[in-house]
Parts: structure tokens; sequence; C-alpha cells
């Protein structure tokens, strides 16, 4: 089973203990990816409920990967306004994509050794390219998670018994 939005992984527990096949599951395959990176610490930007609720972070720490998010109320704010407002509606700016490269720095100065980008709308706005340090597409991770599950039973180029579904 897959759940194609970040946020809506916030059931994907409960619904897995409700069910005999397995959820590929998007923070599960992002913290494989981050993990064979060698990072210990990540900056996560999403929607507000991705970046405030505790289920990115609890299963990112199931991997031992540290989360920051934004500091401000109003950067979380402005970041949900965006995604929701112009992401969600197909609107890109220049001057949303700067704002958010400037979220991305400003969480790396605060320690983080790469981006998760935790909403499926994000990469419509940042890339890798735009960056001198480690970017997670969390929708192209899944989707490569979801296509070596459905090739081979398993995620593939994945050794680490935490990471087979």
């Amino acid at each position: 089973m897959v759940l194609c939005a970040n946020t809506a992984h916030l059931f994907a527990d409960t619904i897995q203990k409700e069910i005999d096949i397995p959820i590929i599951h998007i923070v599960k395959a992002t913290a494989c990816e981050i993990q064979k990176s060698g990072l210990k610490q990540v900056g996560l930007l999403g929607t507000q409920f991705t970046m405030e609720m505790n289920f990115y972070h609890d299963k990112l720490n199931e991997y031992d990967i540290q989360v920051l998010i934004p500091e401000s109320q109003k950067d979380i704010a402005e970041i949900q306004h965006i995604v929701k407002n112009e992401l969600g509606k197909g609107i890109i700016t220049s001057d949303s994509k700067k704002k958010f490269i400037q979220y991305a720095k400003n969480l790396i100065s605060r320690g983080a050794e790469g981006i998760v980008l935790g909403c499926t709308e994000i990469p419509l706005l940042i890339e890798q390219d735009d960056f001198n340090f480690p970017v997670f597409d969390t929708a192209k991770i899944h989707v490569e998670h979801i296509i070596d599950f459905a090739l081979n039973n398993k995620p593939g180029n994945v050794n680490e018994s935490n990471c087979i579904y």
C-alpha cells in the first residue's frame, strides 16, 4: 500500500496495524537514504503538520536521525502558505524559491547536514541543484522505493535491516 503524501503518513502506523500488506512508508524510505549518506541530523521543510507533529520526527529518530525545523512560527506559517496557496495551485515564483533556499540555509547554519523536502510539492520549487549540501526529495525517494518493492518485493540497494518492508 502507498500513501502518496508526506502528511498522510501521520496515519501510516495505525493503518499498518489493520492490514496484512506492507505500507511503503515515505519517511522510512527517506530515512534509509539519509542513513546511506551517513548523516545524523537533517532539516525538515514541509507542511506545518509535517514539521510540527511528532510522526515525522519519531520515524526519523528510529533511524538515529535528528530533525531540525524552522525556529520561527512566522517562517513555519509562511512555508505553509506557500505550499498550500502557491505550490498546491501550481504557482511557482522566484520570490518563494528564494525564501525556501534561505529556510534551508538557515537549517544548515543551525547544524543540519542535509535538508528533507518533506512535502511532495516542494520539489516544484527547489531541488538538489540549488544547494551544495544533500537534499532529500521524498517524492522521488518514495517512488524509487515503491518501484524497487514492486520489482523485487523489497527496496533495492538497501542493506539496512530496518529498510526491509
